[in-house]
């Protein structure tokens, strides 16, 4: 069920490129990400109260309200720089080097939480980088 989740996210994550590379044409690329992100903001919370998260609040410990925290802080870093990206460049050029991020994800979770690096991780990560040069060169 995970991969089933993982296709979905990456089918809307193509269409919000494409999507964003239609609406940002004619706005500020900063404006343009807020409004993403309050849509975004809202439909998250629609979604909490849908299915009763709101409960476990109150559960969240320090270290990880900390560690969301800081992954919002990322998100919204990574948003304003592809937004910024997307109006400068075609996005047949710009959503390639986004999806670095999944090369850069291997590398950071080999170093920072020990994940084990298997010959197929690690040629898969050398593969996604020559790729994404091929793509964008």
């Amino acid at each position: 069920m995970a991969y089933f989740y993982a296709l979905v996210s990456a089918i809307f994550a193509a269409l919000t490129s494409i999507l964003a590379k239609i609406g940002i044409s004619d706005i500020n690329s900063n404006l343009a990400t807020a409004i993403r992100t309050t849509v975004v903001l809202i439909f998250s919370w629609i979604m909490v109260f849908v299915v009763g998260g709101q409960h476990d609040l109150s559960e969240i410990s320090k270290k990880s309200m900390a560690f969301l925290i800081l992954s919002g802080l990322a998100t919204g870093i990574s948003w304003l720089a592809f937004y910024k990206a997307l109006q400068m460049a075609d996005a047949s050029k710009v959503v390639p080097i986004d999806k670095l991020s999944v090369a850069f994800t291997l590398i950071f979770a080999f170093v920072f939480l020990g994940e084990l690096a298997s010959k197929k991780a690690i040629i898969g990560t050398i593969l996604i980088t020559i790729g994404t040069l091929i793509m964008v060169v």
